[in-house]
């Protein structure tokens, strides 16, 4: 998995209702990936799976993004490695043709040359999103399990800045990253990267051989990113870690902010975003799913039609609805805007509407 790639607010103006259309739509292209990194979600393996979609599959299933009306979800091809896929291009082509944006998260191999950027970008792919999991080659390629990673990374993120492509950063924060992340930071610093994204890990897939943060040092790294934010030359902003929100809205209005400010604030683009509102994951094989880390299956694209899972599945219906969330976040003041991270509740318990185990707040029992 190559780390995941998120936009910030609908990009034409227009209010997007989660319920009904989500901002992002995951495609995991194919499982196949060289790499063998160690918080992989998809457990990645050489081969692709006998039964991926197949190209007219795939086509199928494009077309029904549209059902979701204006404004379309941006689709960001993920995986195992995108890069793997022999009709790459052929899909982007079919999906900019429905006037689709397209993003992807190609893996840090050999494979992926200058070449393949300008490629990618003559075939009108509108983001790049590239992992970095340390500051330097010892840290990041210890994590992603093949010596030359972290090389080839930076060389990505020289290209990208090059051929001016729009590029997120995913940075993975543990137990075994935490201390790493300002260097990272500094080392980002030069380079135009539009959004830069701490991945909070959630032990499902390979992630069970790393150690998450506890829920203190998590406190502590996410103020650590509040901080930064304000003076860093690109947006820094979390995923899997919803309760930054909430500590977000607490400095702010500690420092005085009005409503209006906050809501202009960057820190703000997410809010209300979670697995599963605002998210929709499709597999390699067609399944549908909250998220990629929320592997709930609610349907298939080779016989539901996505729209029709993502607006009214049952456990989609409930994701959309924060008053049925239970325990903590249940009874949370910052429900709606947070929600916790359903994906690490349901890693920990079972059920996905469970409280976000990662969250410290105590908040006021209604």
């Amino acid at each position: 998995m190559t780390g995941s790639l998120h936009h910030g607010s609908s990009s034409h103006g227009k209010p997007r209702d989660y319920s009904r259309t989500p901002l992002n739509v995951y495609w995991e292209m194919t499982q196949a990936c060289a790499l063998a990194c160690r918080h992989c979600r998809a457990t990645a393996v050489p081969e692709p799976h006998p039964m991926e979609l197949t190209f007219n599959q795939g086509v199928a299933f494009l077309n029904q993004i549209l059902e979701f009306g204006d404004p379309l979800p941006q689709l960001i091809l993920t995986g195992g490695d995108p890069l793997q896929r022999k009709d790459l291009y052929e899909l982007i082509d079919e999906a900019r043709k429905l006037g689709i944006g397209v993003s992807i998260t190609p893996a840090a191999t050999p494979a992926f040359t200058r070449e393949v950027l300008v490629r990618l970008k003559e075939h009108s792919v509108e983001g790049l999103g590239l992992s970095l999991d340390g500051s330097t080659a010892q840290r990041h390629d210890s994590i992603r399990g093949v010596p030359g990673t972290f090389d080839r990374t930076m060389q990505a993120i020289r290209w990208a800045q090059e051929l001016e492509m729009p590029l997120q950063v995913n940075t993975l924060a543990s137990a075994e990253t935490a201390d790493d992340v300002p260097a990272i930071y500094e080392l980002l610093k030069p380079f135009a990267v539009s959004r830069w994204s701490l991945f909070f890990l959630i032990s499902v897939g390979r992630g069970k051989v790393l150690q998450p943060l506890s829920p203190e040092d998590g406190e502590k790294l996410m103020s650590w990113v509040y901080e930064t934010s304000s003076q860093a030359p690109f947006t820094v902003a979390t995923t899997e870690a919803p309760s930054y929100r909430r500590v977000a809205l607490e400095r702010m209005r500690g420092e005085g902010l009005t409503g209006e400010q906050i809501k202009r604030s960057p820190a703000t683009r997410g809010f209300g975003i979670r697995d599963g509102h605002g998210i929709v994951f499709v597999s390699n094989t067609g399944d549908i799913c909250p998220a990629g880390f929320l592997p709930l299956i609610a349907g298939n694209v080779l016989k539901d039609r996505l729209a029709d899972v993502y607006r009214n599945a049952p456990v989609f219906q409930s994701l959309h609805d924060p008053t049925q969330f239970e325990g903590r976040c249940g009874y949370c003041e910052y429900h709606a805007l947070c929600g916790g991270s359903r994906a690490r509740a349901f890693e920990a318990t079972g059920n996905p509407l469970a409280s976000d185990p990662f969250c410290a707040y105590e908040p006021h029992h209604q």
